[in-house]
């Protein structure tokens, strides 16, 4: 388990780095390891409490989601003076989460996109859904209608249970292991369909080659259960009072078990890495041997 791991001994959200660390951190998550802070709680103060219940979800998704650009607030079924202060603390978590990673890995700070906030206060064990949105079954992250165009997907979680219970993860196999085993059954894209998608804003965005062969990666991963059933995971469990750093579109993983949860996603592009050569868009570039942004 240990080497899917790279503990960072960090208990504030503005860590102090040398550039050596920095270095060794950011490569360790590039090389597809998990980014695991152990002592880094995110506190809630007596009057934020009262949002750890599955209450305030709406019960139509998974999240509660805010946008750090607009103050939006979605998925939620509260209303009035708790709305403004859900939205509130989810703003704090999202500023503390940026704080992190550009302390953690300096260079990603100047082109680091802001994403979505999530707050996951229902039980991720017993929902019922489609094998596709299941996120019980190992899959890496694509999304249907925010196409990425190679941009990296990172995202930083924190276990803010109250009663001590663990986000339970399996990790998967390597990503060139899975993207062998489906990348070249995918059919190109039809002539078309990318501008049409945008035009109907069913994606925000034109989607890529790359996307189109991610989504699909997403898919046919989720969809097969023998890929489900037999291909290798180290279960991990992560406390309550932690917070992990992944980039989810290189790590194959699954949410299995746990309750109350922040999430934060960011966007950084490939040409930003220390390494781009690890990113999933050169790495499928090699395997298809044709450029795919």
């Amino acid at each position: 388990m240990t080497e899917r791991l790279y503990t960072v001994a960090a208990t504030e959200w503005s860590p102090g780095c040398t550039a050596p660390d920095a270095a060794q951190a950011t490569l360790a998550l590039e090389n597809g390891r998990v980014l695991y802070l152990p002592r880094l709680a995110f506190r809630l103060p007596i009057n934020e409490r009262r949002f750890l219940s599955p209450r305030f979800s709406d019960g139509k998704t998974k999240n509660i989601s805010y946008d750090p650009s607009s103050g939006g607030l979605r998925h939620t079924a509260t209303a009035g003076a708790d709305r403004t202060a859900l939205a509130r603390m989810m703003a704090r978590y999202a500023d503390a989460a940026h704080a992190l990673v550009t302390g953690l890995c300096p260079t990603y700070a100047r082109d680091l996109a802001w994403g979505l906030t999530s707050y996951r206060p229902v039980d991720a064990t017993g929902r019922q859904t489609s094998p596709r949105k299941d996120d019980t079954r190992l899959h890496i992250d694509a999304f249907a209608s925010r196409p990425v165009r190679g941009q990296r997907i990172l995202r930083v979680f924190c276990n803010i249970n109250p009663d001590g219970v663990p986000r339970v993860w399996n990790l998967g196999e390597p990503f060139e292991a899975m993207a062998a085993r489906y990348a070249t059954t995918v059919p190109a894209q039809l002539p078309g369909s990318a501008w049409l998608l945008e035009k109907l804003h069913v994606t925000k965005g034109r989607r890529s080659a790359y996307d189109h062969l991610m989504l699909s990666l997403h898919d046919r991963a989720k969809l097969d259960d023998d890929y489900q059933r037999s291909s290798s995971a180290v279960r991990i469990e992560f406390p309550s009072n932690s917070t992990w750093i992944v980039f989810t579109d290189l790590v194959m993983h699954a949410a299995l078990a746990g309750q109350y949860l922040l999430e934060q996603t960011f966007y950084l592009p490939t040409a930003n890495m220390m390494d781009e050569t690890l990113a999933p868009l050169r790495k499928l570039e090699n395997l298809c041997h044709r450029p795919l942004a």
